[in-house]
């Protein structure tokens, strides 16, 4: 496996820069605890994590593992934007979101014991239901991907999701 350091350096730079951003006592998150933890059901499948950085902003990301031929591992990590008034509707709770991160998918091909890591920039879009009265939350998101490690490729990711917060 030989990896593209530079890449890497550069993606990692763009992340880390979009995660320094704001940070706020408030939070919109289901009754009003910050951190969330469920799973996500689609490509890639595992456990998703969500932590509230403000009202309107979020991390998120998730390990899991690819639907797919091989037995791939997916880790990621996205800054996310939530925007309230898209949906004119009388509930708050509907809410859109996008955002920008990165995502290491770990491919093990088993037929020729060929391990290879891809590196590459997520761009999240969805659609988040906040329930009122208890501390869940059900998502859906569609994910453009472009890989820069080892290799430029395009992927499209989608998945549904449920979190408990605390």
């Amino acid at each position: 496996m030989k990896l593209n350091y530079s890449k890497i350096l550069i993606a990692a730079t763009f992340v880390a820069i979009l995660l320094c951003g704001t940070a706020s006592a408030q939070n919109a998150g289901s009754q009003n605890k910050k951190f969330g933890l469920g799973i996500i059901i689609g490509e890639p499948t595992g456990v998703s994590g969500k932590f509230w950085t403000g009202p309107r902003t979020a991390i998120d990301g998730a390990i899991a593992w690819s639907t797919g031929t091989h037995s791939d591992i997916d880790l990621h990590f996205d800054y996310l934007m939530h925007d309230f008034s898209v949906l004119n509707t009388n509930e708050r709770n509907i809410i859109l979101y996008y955002g920008i991160g990165t995502r290491f998918k770990f491919i093990n091909t088993s037929n020729n014991n060929n391990n290879d890591t891809k590196v590459g920039i997520r761009i999240p879009l969805g659609i988040t239901y906040l329930f009122p009265t208890a501390p869940f939350d059900i998502f859906a998101e569609i994910v453009p991907l472009l890989d820069l490690v080892p290799n430029s490729d395009f992927e499209l990711d989608a998945g549904l999701g449920i979190r408990y917060y605390f």
